[in-house]
């Protein structure tokens, strides 16, 4: 069966062969409660789908306005023989209770690195994800450039110590990276965009070239809370 909990995923558990993020736009903050809900309710009423599927969670976007999701699949082929199966008639009984929603679309990516290993005991209290779009695949380059900014933080003369962790994934299609970026809060991560520099971090020549990378097309940041996590029992 499906059981709901509120303790955050774990996004270094090395079964995840295949982790997913998706958005939709619901609109309200009334329409974001109501199709969190929605999702609670389809997916209890139904078996846990697979034991390929480890969890999923939702999130609510501080703009009031989307949902953040984000499942953690031990393949591609899982997830495939899901939507064959099973999402279809999960999708129709959530649209019947929330019309409207607009699906921007699926990310499949590949977890490539994150730090620290430890929270310390702490629970975060927003998600900050960063979007990273280069111009054209060149998985060589993701790669790279993740790797830059962990040298940055690894120079960072004063850290902002409302954060976290930081889970680093590559698009599989070699264009993308998304940081899923945990914080103690949304007002420690508002203060740290308003250190000096531009962005988190210091302005040093680390972050400079993390920010100037030769095809770096575009950087996004949205700020997330926890809303729902669904487990098998």
């Amino acid at each position: 069966m499906t059981r709901r909990t509120d303790t955050h995923p774990d996004l270094a558990d090395p079964r995840i062969g295949a982790p997913f993020f998706s958005t939709w736009r619901v609109g309200t903050p009334l329409r974001q409660r109501q199709t969190v809900e929605a999702i609670a309710e389809t997916w209890e009423r139904r078996p846990w789908p697979a034991a390929d599927l480890l969890g999923y969670h939702v999130y609510t976007g501080d703009d009031t306005s989307t949902l953040l999701h984000y499942s953690q699949w031990t393949s591609e082929q899982a997830y495939e023989s899901f939507v064959k199966a099973h999402r279809q008639e999960r999708v129709d009984e959530i649209d019947t209770a929330v019309p409207g929603i607009e699906r921007v679309g699926l990310g499949r990516y590949r977890r490539y690195r994150s730090g620290p290993a430890d929270r310390g005991g702490r629970v975060p209290g927003c998600i900050v994800i960063v979007d990273v779009e280069f111009e054209g695949p060149d998985p060589d380059r993701q790669r790279a450039w993740v790797d830059a900014v962990f040298e940055a933080l690894q120079n960072e003369p004063a850290p902002h110590p409302g954060g976290i962790a930081a889970h680093f994934h590559l698009s599989t299609d070699g264009t993308r990276v998304l940081n899923y970026a945990e914080w103690e809060s949304a007002r420690a991560h508002i203060e740290a965009l308003a250190a000096p520099g531009d962005g988190i971090g210091s302005a040093n020549a680390y972050w400079e070239r993390v920010q100037t990378w030769p095809g770096l097309k575009s950087s996004t940041v949205s700020r997330y809370e926890h809303a729902l996590g669904l487990v098998p029992e």
